[in-house]
């Protein structure tokens, strides 16, 4: 496999530290990984069951590590063993799909985030979303570790279609962007939730692409950390800011079709624009409405500096 990054090797938030063992003896096939992501993992308000106030900031959880010191802390013994859903680690599907790629790096297997939306959870909008993207079998393998079993409109969700455009399937933050851009969706069908009036929109469109680079170049931040350009829920896009990330979307998709030099020149505005990556601290906002706390991040080992490797690798 070619490639700009390698992505079988771990991220500050990926490492599982001193729970590497765990990892090494699961496997890695997409139908069964999954299964043991949501053993482990709960959805903090998609679940349908009440869950414990007492660990609801686990969905604060950044790195790996932390998720599986949760975890351990509950049930010291392997993670294939059944946790009852009011015991599981609370989080999100960030949190789902960091564990996946977690265990697939652990296996050296290339493994990355995707940051997009997903059209088949509600009929008519699209949730924000993150899936994994897997080199298996000698491609780009998208999975979606949250899903039990097929949907009617996500009839293969262990192998998810790189699809256009679409009303059902899963698309990422920079064909959403684009799509905007040039007319061809309603803005406001994409966010948090139907329920949900601010989150959502141009705004949110535009901040998820900066997460959708953030996350393929290493820094698997969380859904509710700000940073760089991103602005406040609701808040028009002015233009400077609308020009200023076209061409960005344009090299994410770019990238996604093979184009090693969009890639190249996507991975240096990460290294070098302040809009795009974070610093040593980002804005932590919080899904409950408590106020936001300025979160410091760990020191900056990756950012697509230490996993860089030849265009002929």
């Amino acid at each position: 496999m070619t490639g700009l990054i390698d992505h079988s090797l771990h991220t500050e938030y990926s490492e599982p530290g001193q729970y590497t063992e765990l990892l090494a003896g699961l496997p890695t096939d997409p139908t069964a990984l999954s299964t043991i992501a949501r053993n482990l993992i709960v959805h903090y308000r998609a679940s349908g069951y009440e869950l414990p106030v007492a660990t609801r900031n686990e969905i604060n959880a950044r790195w790996l590590e932390e998720i599986l010191a949760a975890d351990q802390s509950r049930h010291p013994y392997l993670l294939e063993k059944h946790r009852d859903v009011r015991d599981r680690v609370q989080g999100c599907c960030r949190d789902h799909t960091l564990f996946c790629v977690g265990v697939l790096r652990t296996h050296s297997v290339p493994a990355r985030s995707r940051v997009g939306f997903a059209g088949y959870f509600v009929d008519g909008w699209h949730h924000d979303h993150v899936i994994v993207e897997a080199w298996l079998d000698g491609r780009w393998r998208r999975f979606d570790p949250e899903v039990d079993g097929p949907r009617l409109t996500l009839p293969t969700p262990m192998d998810i279609g790189h699809s256009a455009l679409s009303n059902t399937g899963f698309v990422t933050a920079a064909q959403v962007w684009v799509g905007y851009r040039n007319g061809e969706i309603n803005p406001e069908t994409y966010g948090v939730d139907p329920q949900v009036p601010l989150i959502r929109g141009e705004r949110f469109l535009f901040d998820e692409v900066i997460h959708e680079v953030a996350h393929r170049f290493g820094d698997e931040l969380l859904l509710w950390d700000t940073w760089g350009r991103m602005g406040k829920p609701g808040e028009p896009v002015n233009e400077g800011d609308a020009l200023w990330i076209d061409p960005i979307a344009a090299l994410l998709l770019g990238a996604d079709q093979g184009d090693q030099a969009a890639e190249q020149q996507l991975l240096g505005h990460y290294r070098s624009d302040k809009g795009l990556h974070p610093d040593s601290t980002v804005l932590q906002v919080s899904p409950y409405g408590d106020p936001p706390v300025r979160a410091q991040l760990h020191p900056r080992r990756y950012r697509g500096v230490g996993r860089t490797q030849s265009l002929d690798s």
